[in-house]
């Protein structure tokens, strides 16, 4: 082969190597700005669409998968209608937001949102598993949210998320508790003063979030503060919505106030 031909093979080589390559023609930064974009106009599944395609050019970008792992909470919540195949969907979903919350935590083990989103996710997957499966997987929720807390004091979805533990914790009555602890093992303790305690401080911290005050309404009415309960209630219909899942939290909110009106009146 002449020097010219080769030279002319390699150039040919060259073109189809580069044509072979995965050509972006955004970067992972561009890609959760955009993510944030369409988050912030609640197109929950447009960002997850977006941060996905971040992890695809810079599969270790801590942003991209924390908001990932959020994105696929959300997106699994806003889910509507039952049956197994939903719940099925569900179940995969928290699960890869676990997953891609695990992976966050592995790149930047020191920041809040990585170990926020492993509770949240579990939080979720929880209620879909059995008793043991239960009692295990709590432990690691509260691990996570007590690390989330740990690395951030001002991160009020993570007292949220703790306000929420304890209140779920203390509803096991003791009856339940000692049978389940002989089936099962020792279940977390919790109680209703530490959920009340921790749902008013992520209300402090940011008082205009509907679900802080849906879930401190729900811990007053298990403390049978009937009054401060509906306060909760009625602030979280006056409040505006701010996120994709706000309509169907006060839909939520509606609910517990009738439910509350036929126990302040001893017809439940």
């Amino acid at each position: 082969m002449t020097g010219k031909s080769l030279r002319t093979l390699c150039l040919v080589l060259a073109i189809i190597g580069f044509l072979a390559r995965p050509v972006f023609s955004q970067t992972a930064e561009e890609f959760i700005k955009l993510g944030d974009e369409h988050y912030a106009r609640w197109e929950d599944e447009k960002a997850l669409e977006a941060y996905l395609k971040a992890l695809e050019i810079a599969s270790k970008n801590y942003e991209a998968l924390w908001k990932a792992s959020r994105g696929y909470i959300d997106v699994a919540d806003l889910m509507s209608g039952s049956g197994k195949e939903v719940e099925k969907k569900k179940f995969e979903m928290y699960s890869r937001a676990e997953k891609y919350a695990r992976e966050a935590i592995s790149v930047n083990p020191n920041d809040t949102w990585g170990h926020f989103f492993l509770s949240a996710a579990l939080g979720k997957k929880v209620l879909m598993l059995g008793k043991k499966e239960q009692i295990d997987a709590s432990k690691q929720v509260k691990e996570a949210i007590d690390k989330a807390i740990e690395l951030d004091p001002k991160n009020d979805l993570a007292y949220h998320a703790l306000g929420r533990w304890h209140r779920r914790m203390a509803e096991i009555g003791g009856a339940k508790r000692a049978i389940g602890s002989l089936i099962y093992g020792s279940i977390p303790k919790g109680s209703f003063e530490e959920s009340e305690k921790w749902l008013k401080k992520a209300v402090e911290l940011k008082s205009d979030y509907v679900n802080h005050h849906l879930e401190l309404g729900r811990t007053y009415a298990a403390m049978k503060k009937y009054d401060l309960a509906a306060q909760e209630f009625k602030k979280c219909l006056e409040l505006p919505e701010a996120s994709a899942r706000d309509k169907q939290l006060k839909e939520e909110a509606r609910a517990e106030l009738v439910s509350l009106g036929k126990k302040q009146s001893g017809e439940d």
